[in-house]
């Protein structure tokens, strides 16, 4: 039996989660970025779930996600009312998990066709 990697090339996959880095496809990223299918917004300025705010959410809108996948850190931290607010009233479906739990979230969603964008807090590397 001849074993191969299966590695989807239509569209941008997690490969792996670790505490201070997520690899996208082949290449980790050590910043917070924000993750559609067909595109990384690399270095997102949020290095906290409590920083997230109108101006953090912009680049996300702009994907015109059906669904956001906010993966808050090592544990679930939610953001602010008035930011789930934000996209609640644009019809926008938010899910808040830690990152592991939302990189398999999005891999899952993006295999199926779906509309989705994730966007991963990191730490500041000490």
């Amino acid at each position: 039996m001849q074993l191969t990697l299966n590695r989807p090339g239509e569209y941008l996959f997690v490969r792996a989660v670790g505490a201070n880095a997520i690899t996208v496809v082949d290449r980790p990223l050590d910043r917070s970025f924000v993750l559609a299918p067909d595109r990384a917004i690399e270095n997102w300025p949020v290095n906290d779930v409590a920083a997230i705010d109108a101006a953090a959410i912009a680049p996300i809108l702009e994907l015109a996600p059906a669904v956001v996948i906010l993966g808050s850190g090592p544990r679930i931290v939610f953001p602010s009312q008035a930011v789930l607010a934000e996209f609640l009233k644009r019809g926008i479906g938010i899910e808040v998990m830690d990152n592991a739990a939302a990189a398999r979230t999005y891999n899952v969603l993006v295999s199926e066709g779906r509309r989705v964008v994730a966007a991963f807090v990191l730490p500041l590397a000490a």
